[in-house]
């Protein structure tokens, strides 16, 4: 993992057995306990492969950079130079303002300024609350500008899968229930190649209970079926001694599923990312999913974390 000085300040929250540790620069999740444990991939410093961070203006990727709006053409700094795109926004290295804090909560302020490749400016506010169920992450944004701005937002925390299977290529004992529907096809950019695929009888189906991780190997986009009574979607992770789990509201409509088998480093298989999406890759250029909002308007979003013991 690379490391460097910490940019701005770090948060610490508390609530019952929940902790959390989050980072100023970027707004990010840079760690959350239950009774002591790690529920995601912790780190200090710079964080690798976008380990809790926030995803905006849009998540996922932009191939080339590159895409149209409005009519006109806009290009932004290609920062994946593996597949030639533009990843996961422009605010995770930006250091955010905390408005209010207190031993649960921590509310951040960030003002996105116009720029040549996104000249959309925004007002971002973040908070973050821990009480007896877990994390809740709240988000509204709000264009600031005098024309209509594109906007998608995503979350990339990594559940930490523990200490059983850390370095170990055997997940056997894991499970996943995710609320898959259609899985996204991409190409070898990791870009959107065809039409939706159901899921329905394939190996990437993961509603059914008691469905094994394994080796499955994920970096894959979902669109998101079935919901609660209040309209949340759930994925849950369980291993031999806790549950962790994963809710989006309404607002997120897509949810990637990575494996970190991509990753090098000795225990990279022992994290899972489940990232909410409000849209998939592409969607400035495709339109797939994506928030415009018109001057002044404003988007909300919510999604949450929180553990148990395995059921």
């Amino acid at each position: 993992m690379r490391e460097r000085p910490h940019v701005g300040e770090t948060i610490e929250l508390r609530s019952g057995d929940f902790g959390a540790r989050i980072a100023t620069e970027g707004a990010a999740l840079q760690a959350l306990t239950w009774r002591g444990d790690d529920l995601v991939w912790p780190y200090t410093g710079a964080p690798t492969a976008f380990q809790g961070q926030v995803l905006a203006p849009w998540p996922n990727r932009i191939g080339d950079g590159r895409y149209r709006f409005g009519g006109d053409e806009y290009r932004l700094e290609v920062n994946d130079p593996a597949t030639g795109s533009a990843i996961h926004g422009l605010v995770h290295d930006r250091v955010w303002t905390p408005v209010r804090t207190s031993e649960a909560e921590a509310e951040l302020h960030l003002d996105l300024p116009a720029s040549a490749g996104y000249p959309f400016p925004l007002a971002l506010d973040l908070a973050y609350r821990l009480d007896g169920d877990g994390l809740t992450v709240t988000t509204t944004a709000r264009t600031t500008g005098d024309s209509p701005a594109p906007f998608g937002l995503g979350f990339h925390p990594y559940l930490d899968l523990g200490e059983p299977v850390r370095g170990l290529a055997d997940r056997g004992e894991l499970t996943v229930n995710a609320p898959v529907d259609r899985r996204l096809p991409v190409d070898g950019r990791l870009l959107p190649d065809g039409d939706p695929v159901a899921v329905d009888g394939t190996d990437l189906d993961f509603r059914p209970p008691g469905r094994r991780l394994g080796g499955t190997v994920l970096d894959t986009a979902f669109t998101i079926g079935e919901r609660d009574a209040h309209g949340r979607a759930w994925t849950h992770l369980d291993g031999p001694h806790r549950r962790v789990s994963v809710w989006c509201d309404e607002s997120f409509g897509y949810l990637q599923l990575f494996s970190s088998d991509t990753l090098t480093g000795a225990d990279h298989r022992a994290h899972l990312a489940v990232e909410p999406m409000t849209c998939p890759a592409n969607a400035f250029d495709t339109g797939t999913g994506l928030i415009v909002l018109e001057p002044g308007a404003a988007t909300r979003h919510v999604f949450g974390i929180t553990a148990s013991a395995t059921p």
